[in-house]
């Protein structure tokens, strides 16, 4: 019996080496199919390794502060893309008060053209406090930050990005020199080093100026898109939580938690969050991208029944010798396997190939992106192979298994 076994899968492997073209044809369904679901999820833990990495490299003891309340499903209103103007200057300097507290800092942004004689660029600038380096754990490589005088007033000074630095002055030294940003002159007194891309933002594409300076002279608003806060050493970032948010809803009058017209949320909770996220949407794409396998699954199949048509006087011969029906379902059976074996085998090749060029172009871009390929996906690469050729080889072999001797040696 093993010897039958080991002769109808020599045999096999000739059938399907003697068709090259129509076995990598057939194949090339699997091959798409595997190759999607490595790449899809290597390239979702990759994204989200880039997201946890910025989050640990801005510090998990940091806190979030957003204007309006969360939905059902924990997501802030602002971060849907809604404007809301419940946070104010105000806010962040009654929360830079509290001991809990080390630093805190409201964000107002904007865009800009940024001349410096006949240079020119476009970018954003970024109204900020003087406590923005150590919310930010940031440092300069030349001159000065902003001082706790900066904060009020609208003080016309700039902070430049290594990148703003670079597309303006090259090697120049820009320290004092003159600025135009949207047309309004503003002096330069530093330049902060080079901190790459976090959240899909050039953190050196940047230009600082005071809060109400961006606010005043060149948004015209009085609240803030958002604010952080650094948790104080040895203090609980729980507690410091709960500390933001119970002086938040006595500033704002807020007594039901329910009707919060802010979000307060801690790194680590947000690394917790973003995990599950970007976990389901993994498995959901590499579902979709599974739905190619039934295509290709489809094509091994009517490709299978092609075959027994073609080798109808084949069967009918090995069955006059005394074939049984059970050995010719099983070598048709492991014709569909290796088809889809060797389809996905290249497949699974292909895939891992393919996520490590995107992470090599993620990392040359300045992203902190992991190539990962985890074990999980190989197994549901292999466990998919497995289910396409035995379902799909299932009625091909029991087509051939059934067919008539007589009628079969009479086919033409």
């Amino acid at each position: 019996m093993k010897k039958e076994k080991i002769t109808n899968s020599f045999y096999s492997v000739r059938v399907l080496l003697r068709n090259k073209t129509r076995t990598f044809l057939t194949s090339l369904g699997i091959i798409i199919g595997i190759a999607s679901v490595i790449i899809i999820m290597s390239v979702g833990a990759g994204a989200q390794s880039l997201i946890i990495n910025q989050i640990k490299g801005i510090g998990s003891d940091l806190l979030g502060i957003l204007p309006g309340g969360s939905d059902e499903s924990g997501r802030p209103a602002a971060s849907l893309g809604v404007s809301i103007t419940t946070l104010t200057y105000d806010d962040v300097q009654a929360i830079d008060a509290l001991p809990e507290v080390a630093f805190a800092t409201g964000y107002s942004k904007g865009m800009a053209t940024v001349t410096w004689q006949n240079r020119s660029t476009d970018t954003n600038f970024v109204g900020v406090t003087s406590d923005y380096p150590g919310v930010e754990s940031t440092e300069l490589i030349d001159g000065s930050f902003l001082s706790p005088e900066d904060d009020f007033g609208v003080n016309k000074i700039a902070v430049l990005g290594s990148q703003v630095k670079e597309d303006l002055f090259g090697d120049f030294n820009p320290i004092n020199e003159k600025i135009k940003i949207n047309k309004e002159s503003f002096r330069v007194i530093g330049v902060m080093e080079s901190r790459g891309t976090a959240g899909f933002q050039n953190q050196d594409d940047q230009i600082f100026i005071p809060i109400e300076t961006a606010q005043k002279l060149m948004l015209g608003v009085n609240h803030l898109g958002f604010a952080r806060a650094k948790v104080a050493p040895n203090v609980d970032g729980l507690v410091a939580e709960a500390a933001v948010e119970a002086l938040l809803r006595e500033r704002h009058d807020i007594e039901n938690p329910e009707e919060d017209d802010f979000t307060v949320s801690l790194a680590d909770q947000a690394i917790g969050a973003l995990t599950s996220i970007t976990d389901a949407l993994n498995y959901f794409l590499a579902a979709v991208a599974a739905i190619s396998l039934l295509v290709g699954g489809i094509g091994v199949m009517n490709i299978m029944l092609v075959a027994v048509s073609e080798r109808t006087r084949e069967i009918g011969l090995r069955k006059a010798v005394g074939a049984h029906p059970k050995d010719i379902s099983q070598q048709f059976l492991l014709e569909a396997v290796l088809l889809t074996a060797i389809g996905g085998l290249i497949g699974i090749v292909i895939g891992i190939f393919i996520s490590w060029l995107v992470s090599l172009v993620a990392q040359y871009l300045g992203y902190d992106w992991d190539f990962v390929v985890s074990f999980f996906s190989i197994f549901l690469a292999v466990i998919f192979i497995a289910l396409v050729g035995l379902l799909f080889g299932w009625w091909p072999a029991k087509k051939a298994a059934s067919l008539n001797p007589v009628e079969a040696l009479r086919y033409e």
